[in-house]
């Protein structure tokens, strides 16, 4: 789907004015993009070993073949994916490397960023569904999520992720640039692309708003409803030490759900907010798009004893002690 839509919707771009965009990235930052450039380099190494290791401790030792892990599997995938589609490029960027990318590559780049991250909250309220099933449900947990329902449910997210965006990012691909080419940002960012067509994009920012409301209070929504009876299920248990237990299970999605959703409010209140200069909001969008893949794993596996447990079984390595998921 991916190819198609990126071979036939792009080539048009040559004949409506400049072929290719220029990366910006830290403009008023120059004199520090070596630190920059080592920084986001180790951000990038840390995300990628982290995610990487998920990946294979759940693939490969059987104790995590459960609901929970394959869809902590996904969501590394998913954080991973996001990142190679963003810092690789950033890091030639802050070399003076190739500023430069192509329309179709900007485009897809844009399109890749929001389907991935529309996966990843739809993914996020997969897995609230699980805890509430596992904990409101727990005698009937493995009738109702069994490895047929999980397919489906990871499918249903990939595949809307990577839906929604093609109508708004295919139509805005048709739009006409015809003023400056140079993104102000570190990557292409879809507010700050269509800013640089010289026609009124009322339209097309009011369809990429819906959309992005759509994929985030649907799923927002459905994670307070999961926790409303979660925390509705625990306070009728009778014991404390079945409460704390019950809260435990569920705690480190609770964390990265917060992570999600607090970057994201920060992330949209950050770019409405005018006083914010170019810089600023750059970092703000890196809550988003660079901390979450490399925090999401180190929650999961420090406060989780059947992920250290299969570190120390294939990497013969001590983890942090942390806390039962």
């Amino acid at each position: 789907m991916s190819c198609t839509f990126c071979t036939a919707s792009f080539t048009q771009f040559e004949l409506v004015g400049i072929p290719e965009f220029e990366i910006v990235a830290f403009s008023g930052l120059q004199e520090y993009k070596t630190p920059l450039f080592f920084g986001f380099l180790i951000l990038f190494l840390i995300t990628l070993t982290a995610n990487l290791l998920i990946l294979f401790f759940v693939a490969v030792d059987h104790r995590l073949h459960t609901p929970m892990y394959f869809f902590l599997w996904n969501l590394s995938l998913l954080d991973l994916l996001m990142t190679i589609a963003i810092i690789p490029k950033l890091l030639a960027v802050l070399l003076d490397m190739n500023k430069k990318i192509s329309f179709g590559g900007c485009f897809f780049q844009m399109y890749f960023i929001i389907a991935v991250g529309g996966s990843e909250l739809c993914l996020v309220a997969a897995m609230a569904y699980d805890r509430y099933v596992a904990i409101v449900k727990p005698l009937q947990y493995n009738v109702i999520i069994d490895m047929k329902t999980c397919l489906s449910i990871a499918a249903t997210v990939w595949i809307v992720g990577f839906l929604l965006p093609l109508v708004s990012i295919t139509w805005a691909s048709y739009l006409p640039f015809c003023g400056s080419n140079k993104i102000l940002h570190c990557f292409c960012d879809y507010p700050v692309v269509i800013a640089l067509t010289c026609t009124d994009v009322t339209l097309h920012a009011n369809l990429a708003f819906s959309l992005a409301m759509l994929v985030i209070f649907i799923p927002f929504l459905f994670v307070l409803w999961s926790y409303y009876r979660i925390v509705i299920s625990v306070v009728r248990l009778k014991s404390t030490a079945s409460r704390m237990k019950a809260f435990s299970m569920c705690s480190s999605h609770l964390l990265v759900v917060l992570l999600y959703y607090l970057s994201t409010a920060v992330l949209y209140i950050g770019f409405r907010i005018e006083s914010i200069s170019y810089d600023e909001r750059i970092f703000i969008g890196g809550l988003n798009y660079f901390l979450t893949p490399m925090v999401n794993p180190l929650i999961y596996t420090l406060r989780n004893e059947k992920m250290k447990e299969a570190a120390k079984k294939y990497l013969n390595v001590y983890t942090l002690p942390g806390y039962n998921l």
